[in-house]
């Protein structure tokens, strides 16, 4: 059996996203442990699983709902990193770098998403 999307760019773009999140993360307070910090780790994480699941879906219309929710899960993790700066968690910088990253891989999903349209 395949595991098609090992293949897709966007989601090794994905897992470097996952990694970026956990390095940062990592800095957080430690009574956040089970906060804030492991909130946005699994919303990361989400990203990736929502794709993977999707992608052996009976149909591109079941795909494309996943899709929508690894969007969702990018959403959250933006929501998560706004916090953790307003917080004081994170500096600015980091957080400007990190969102560039998951504006990209919203771009990705939401192009791949568009190219199942119709089928």
């Amino acid at each position: 059996m395949s595991f098609r999307f090992l293949d897709f760019p966007v989601y090794k773009e994905i897992k470097k996203y996952i990694g970026d999140v956990y390095s940062l993360s990592s800095n957080f307070p430690k009574d956040e442990q089970f906060g804030l910090t492991n909130q946005l780790r699994r919303a990361a994480t989400s990203i990736a699983l929502n794709l993977a699941e999707g992608s052996d879906r009976g149909s591109d219309q079941d795909f494309k709902r996943f899709i929508q929710m690894a969007i969702g899960s990018v959403n959250e993790t933006v929501a998560v990193l706004d916090i953790a700066l307003e917080m004081g968690f994170i500096s600015q910088e980091n957080y400007a770098i990190i969102i560039k990253k998951a504006e990209s891989i919203v771009k990705q999903l939401s192009g791949f998403r568009q190219s199942l349209k119709g089928r």
